[in-house]
This record gives C-alpha cells, structure tokens and sequence, in this order.
C-alpha cells in the first residue's frame, strides 16, 4: 500500500484521488490533505458526491507543517497558487519524497524548483495523467516525421471546461513536444493567426483552445494533407482517468532513485 500526500485535497483532481484511495484502500491510502480551503465545518462535499471527512486524515492549510508519515505525494495544485506549490517543491526535496507534480501552466520559477527537488528526490512530471494520452503521445513521436515529410501540416486543438485556468492545455504541450521532439525540435508553436495576414508556413505546429462548460478534457491533432486529412483524438470522459494515472505514478516512485521521470517512464515499466 502507497501512504499518500495529496497537495490541493479539495480541487477538483484531488477529491477524485481522495475518493479512489478510499476506494481501494488495499492499494492506496491518504494519510494527509493540503489544502487553502478548508472549512470550519468537519467535513467538505465533494463535487463529485463523495463524503470527504476532515477526520479521515490530517489536515493542513500549508505542507509546511505536515510531518505525516507518508510514501509520496500527489500534487493538483492550481498554476496560480505559486507559494503552495514552491512549499510542495521543498517538502519534496527536503525529505526526499517521492513527488507526482500534476500542475500545468505554472511560472518559470516552480519550473526552476521542480528541476532543484528533482536533484534530491524522484519528480514525475506530465501535462496529463492518463494513459491514453501518453501512448498517443508516443504514436504521435512515430507517425509525425512521415507525415511531416511527406506535406501534412500538424494543428493541435483542445477543449476543457470554463473554470479552466491555462490555456492552451498542457496537455496540448505534451503532445506537440511529441511531436516537436521526433522533428528534431524545428517546429515553432503558433496559437493565434488573427493578426498575421500571412499563408501559413511548413515549421508551424498550430494550438488551439476552446473553454466552455464542463468538458473533461478532448485533444485533437490534425494532419492536414494534399487531399486527405488525418485526425487522431482522446477523450476524457471522467476525471478519474488522471487520478488513477496519478496513483499510479506516484507508485511507481517509490524506491526510484532523484531525478525528473515521466509518464513514459510509467507506461515502459
């Protein structure tokens, strides 16, 4: 069984994980949640139904002052709570702690620190936790320089929900450094052509994102070709898919030497 930490506890990614490792208590099990918004009240509704009592595991408004016992931590923290993720960082360094950092579209300087804790403890990183979108990701990586070769443009559109902060996806991200990557790093990102008045050029990776209601999360990419299009397309249906990536993940850490992994590290295991 992995003792968990999970860093933004009552988010809308941290109450599922909650939930599953009740759930599956064999497998997992949360032994503290942190969290700016925890209520006077001894208990906290989950959005998604599931009762979350405050008594079931300790509470802190700051991983600085948690001391639990724990295997790794999960962190779902939102991009705009820089200090409680910077906090997180050095929890994680600074007793070497295994960390599944899950936050996208975060500043440059948690981008300096998840480097600096990776020195010290194992980090795993990734613009999306499911499975489906990491083996895309991977087929994306094999398929893209044929295609590119041979006169297909590449765009990338995403849809999320309306509370969604960052935009495009860092998922969206995930996929075109795939891409990027197995083109020998030459393509550059463009995500806005209003203003151009320009034909579009062959180095573009075009990404696009739209925000309305309370889609889970969908990724298209396109392969725009002389007389033949081809679309390849993930859809999340529940949230459930990145929390079980992400306790996944975080058992995978476990006993893994410092250093920054990925959910390819996960799916070649």
């Amino acid at each position: 069984m992995t003792r968990l930490i999970v860093s933004g506890c009552f988010g809308r990614m941290g109450e599922v994980v909650c939930r599953l490792a009740a759930e599956n208590p064999r497998m997992s099990e949360v032994v503290a949640g942190i969290d700016l918004e925890f209520t006077d009240d001894s208990s906290c509704s989950s959005r998604t139904g599931f009762p979350m009592h405050l008594s079931n595991f300790s509470s802190y408004e700051s991983i600085r002052f948690c001391n639990d016992s724990a295997d790794a931590i999960i962190c779902f923290l939102p991009p705009n709570a820089e200090a409680e993720l910077l906090d997180t960082l050095e929890k994680s360094a600074e007793k070497g702690l295994p960390l599944v950092f899950c936050t996208t579209g975060q500043s440059a300087k948690v981008n300096d620190a998840i480097a600096k804790a990776a020195k010290k403890a194992a980090v795993l990183r990734s613009g999306n936790m499911s499975l489906g979108i990491n083996l895309l990701s991977g087929v994306l990586a094999k398929i893209a320089p044929l295609l590119h070769e041979s006169g297909f443009d590449i765009e990338i559109t995403e849809k999320h929900h309306n509370q969604k902060i960052d935009a495009p996806s860092g998922t969206a991200f995930l996929l075109a450094d795939s891409i990027n990557n197995s083109l020998g790093k030459k393509m550059r990102y463009v995500h806005d052509r209003s203003g151009a008045h320009e034909k579009r050029s062959r180095d573009e990776i075009g990404l696009h994102a739209l925000r309305g209601g309370t889609i889970v999360g969908e990724h298209t990419v396109t392969f725009a070709g002389h007389n033949e299009v081809i679309e390849l397309k993930h859809i999340a249906q529940s949230r459930e898919v990145f929390a079980v990536g992400a306790i996944k993940a975080a058992q995978f850490l476990v006993g893994k030497p410092p250093g920054l992994y990925t959910m390819q590290d996960v799916t070649d295991d």
